[in-house]
């Protein structure tokens, strides 16, 4: 959970700097696939990726692929 607060406080204030910087950029949140499906799958992290409007991409990493886009 501590290395899920920690991603979620860097990714938003790297998401503040590049709306000042760079508007026409999107942030997505990289997350291996295993993570996604055991802990993304959680109500309440749920819930925290809704309210922050977090744009997540999903990845394989042994075959070093991406598995979903989730807007």
């Amino acid at each position: 959970m501590n290395s899920f607060y920690g991603a979620l406080g860097q990714f938003l204030s790297y998401r503040s700097a590049l709306r000042k910087k760079q508007p026409e950029r999107v942030l997505y949140l990289a997350i291996s696939q295993d993570i996604y499906s055991d802990f993304f799958s959680n109500q309440f992290i749920q819930e925290l990726i809704a309210e922050h409007q977090l744009k997540l991409v999903i990845f394989e990493a042994m075959k070093e692929e991406i598995v979903l886009w989730k807007e």
